[in-house]
């Protein structure tokens, strides 16, 4: 459970809030919910996206459900670091989209007592540690894993299975290219799909013998 810190004002240091987790776990609905929260607050608060995540609106982050807050799209990391220097809350969604300089920003606005709630894809759809989410992780305060539910087994889900054949590490999509998948429904389909890409010889090709020349 997620125990919001209590601000001692002796102490001029923010920190930092990862939610993670795989594809439709609500990580999403979750920032938006605290960063909602901060603004009913009377906080000054700011929120901003990869330029690249425009599947649902060019500007506002969106959750699956369709909740969504106002945010400013950015290219890079460095740019957030600029702009929310004078916030009392940062909100960063998508970050593992972002370039490893996001780390070293994160915690320079933690240092100079904001607060940073940051959400993301802790993996990749090949199951491997994605971008600088590993190192957010390890440098934040608070860190909370949300879990989807499995389209298959109906178990908890922690990994988000790519359906499509596209190889890109980097490939926005929803239902249409992702499914939820818990470790035993994620397993079984790598598997099957490693074994359509298994060439199986003839065995009465590997049993002839070339001919030996005379010569």
């Amino acid at each position: 459970m997620f125990l919001e810190n209590t601000v001692n004002h002796k102490e001029q240091f923010g920190w930092i809030e990862v939610i993670c987790g795989s594809m439709f776990s609500g990580k999403t609905e979750e920032l938006i919910r605290r960063l909602k929260r901060a603004q009913f607050a009377k906080q000054n608060v700011e929120i901003f996206k990869p330029a690249i995540d425009i599947r649902y609106d060019d500007e506002m982050v969106v959750s699956h459900d369709s909740n969504e807050i106002r945010s400013t799209p950015v290219p890079a990391a460095a740019n957030i670091r600029i702009l929310a220097d004078t916030c009392d809350v940062v909100g960063i969604d998508e970050a593992q989209f972002f370039d490893d300089e996001i780390v070293a920003v994160c915690n320079d606005l933690a240092n100079k007592g904001i607060r940073v709630i940051v959400a993301g894809l802790d993996m990749d759809f090949k199951g491997n540690p994605f971008g600088p989410m590993p190192a957010l992780m390890a440098t934040a305060e608070y860190v909370t894993k949300v879990h989807a539910v499995c389209t298959r087994t109906g178990n908890l889900a922690q990994f988000s299975y790519r359906k499509s054949t596209k190889n890109d590490l980097v490939l926005l999509g929803e239902t249409e290219e992702y499914e939820p998948l818990s470790r035993a429904a994620y397993f079984k389909a790598m598997l099957k799909e490693k074994v359509k890409h298994i060439q199986v010889k003839d065995p009465k090709e590997i049993s002839k013998k070339p001919e030996k020349s005379d010569e």
